[in-house]
């Protein structure tokens, strides 16, 4: 986290070489905070992105009011238990479901990236169709009993022709771990993921089914090959077979409250190839499902504890690149945050009845 920190203070880098350009590169979605001279308020301003709003406090170790202790209390005895055993009891499930379709048959790629997902006939289709099925319930089971979705507010027309080719990775926020059941709920795409994963009992085959990218950053053998490259190869495989599993990507490189949109690394844009850009935004009244400066554990046991959960998706149109953004992936990906940014911007304008300040995306 520590390089995305230091991203949110550096200064701009000077926008195509031009001296009198300056990139935009602070958080999207929501103003900063003004500034002050007392230390707390900067703080909260340096490290904005990350900052817990909910009635838990930072790290959620905050005083909760009697009301709020009594709905924990309550639920710790009777909600969390019913949730616990349902939601292993659906992954147990799902990993007899990899492990049955996967028998007598090899993974694909080479020994650091070999995976699943490159199957076809029977047994893909069993492993997608349960795979979405099961990513639902288990959002279900979460307490997220129903997620809205709806298509961008913009008036903007970015219709392209068909020839121009299908989206080959789907970019999107990061706000918490949820996201991934979520768009695997949605499009059982293939992830970035840590080398352990692979590793770890009964979600490393589930990963391997997913086509996931596995990183690994200890290795300096020079035959292993760069997860940029390999996630282009992945983008471009998909972009040019419809058969070939989508990517998913953070572009951000790490989470957030949700409030903000963090700038963009350019891994995913390298491809040339068009993305589809999707936002996820969840509300909250007492806990904020956003993991950021909150450990696993204690999130997922105040998450679980919490009687309903809401997230809302909006649909951004297929994002073409343009020849110049094509030649210049960082002003891809800059476009691509900056439109995603607007889409909020102006879903939350109508939603209030009053415009918000644009200034920090222009």
């Amino acid at each position: 986290m520590e390089s995305e920190l230091k991203d949110l203070n550096s200064k701009p880098p000077n926008c195509n070489g031009n001296a009198n350009s300056v990139c935009d590169d602070r958080p999207l979605l929501k103003p900063e905070p003004p500034a002050s001279s007392d230390s707390i308020a900067e703080m909260e301003k340096k490290f904005a992105a990350y900052v817990r709003r909910d009635v838990y406090g930072t790290m959620g170790r905050g005083e909760l009011p009697a009301k709020e202790k009594l709905l924990l209390g309550f639920a710790l005895v009777t909600l969390l238990p019913i949730r616990v055993v349902l939601a292993v009891t659906i992954l147990l499930f799902y990993y007899l479901i990899c492990r049955v379709c996967t028998l007598f048959s090899a993974p694909t790629g080479e020994e650091e990236q070999e995976d699943y997902a490159h199957m076809s006939g029977l047994r893909r289709t069993v492993i997608v169709s349960c795979g979405r099925a099961l990513s639902r319930v288990m959002l279900f089971i979460f307490g997220f009993y129903w997620i809205p979705e709806s298509n961008s507010a913009s008036q903007e027309d970015r219709s392209q022709p068909e020839e121009l080719g299908r989206p080959s990775v789907i970019i999107s926020n990061h706000v918490s771990y949820l996201d991934i059941l979520y768009h695997m709920s949605s499009s059982f795409p293939s992830f970035v993921a840590k080398r352990s994963v692979a590793k770890l009992p009964l979600i490393g085959l589930i990963s391997k089914c997913l086509g996931c990218v596995y990183v690994q950053r200890e290795s300096k053998s020079s035959d292993f090959k760069g997860v940029s490259a390999v996630v282009t190869d992945r983008i471009q495989e998909a972009h040019q077979n419809e058969s070939a599993p989508l990517m998913m990507l953070f572009p951000e490189g790490t989470t957030t409250n949700g409030e903000f949109l963090l700038p963009f690394k350019t891994g995913g844009f390298l491809a040339k190839a068009p993305v589809l850009p999707v936002i996820l935004r969840y509300h909250y009244q007492r806990f904020s499902p956003a993991w950021d400066s909150i450990s696993g554990v204690r999130h997922v046991i105040f998450l679980l504890c919490q009687f309903v959960n809401y997230m809302e998706v909006i649909r951004v149109p297929v994002y073409h690149p343009s020849q110049q953004e094509m030649n210049d992936p960082k002003l891809y990906a800059n476009n691509v945050r900056r439109l995603m940014a607007t889409e909020v911007f102006i879903r939350f304008s109508l939603r209030k009845n009053s415009m918000f300040c644009y200034c920090t995306v222009n």
